[in-house]
């Protein structure tokens, strides 16, 4: 869809129409205090998952900048730990269960990798990346090489005597 309006009106339509239907569901067949029971139960096990979770990417984040890594992968990871959070604390069964399986470590690190390659991707699909030949601000630096050749008029050690 071209148009992210368009899709979110969609979205804020049918998730709350698809979310009833479920509650009604359940709560037909386990009574309505019961349906109500288990939506709190899962924000709150779901929050307290993404606490865990969330405190364990922070510290993965935190070593590798330590180690003076760039952490790309788990800062996806912490969006969508905050997107799973969303879909958590949202009464509604389909809602805890896209939450949940959020909440799973290798799925959400293979996802957190999609989007970083498809990010990759989308820049320049049909040619490799030339940003090497570039500068920073797409200044082309071998306009700056001037050839040409020197001679050393003292040696390094002659500079520590």
């Amino acid at each position: 869809m071209k148009n992210p309006f368009l899709l979110f009106f969609l979205l804020f339509i049918t998730v709350p129409v698809i979310e009833i239907y479920f509650l009604i569901q359940v709560g037909s067949v386990i009574g309505a205090l019961s349906t109500v029971g288990l939506i709190m139960l899962t924000a709150l096990l779901g929050a307290g998952l993404i606490r865990v979770q969330g405190m364990r990417t922070i510290q993965r984040i935190q070593a590798s900048l330590a180690r003076g890594e760039i952490p790309a992968t788990d800062i996806i990871e912490g969006g969508v730990l905050l997107l799973s959070g969303v879909f958590l604390l949202t009464p509604g069964f389909v809602t805890d269960a896209i939450g949940f399986v959020c909440l799973i470590p290798p799925l959400r690190r293979k996802f957190a990798l999609m989007l970083i390659m498809s990010k990759f991707i989308q820049q320049n699909p049909s040619q490799p990346n030339d940003s090497y030949r570039q500068g920073f601000r797409g200044v082309n630096r071998d306009a700056d090489v001037i050839e040409g050749e020197f001679k050393r008029e003292s040696d390094p050690e002659d500079l520590h005597k």
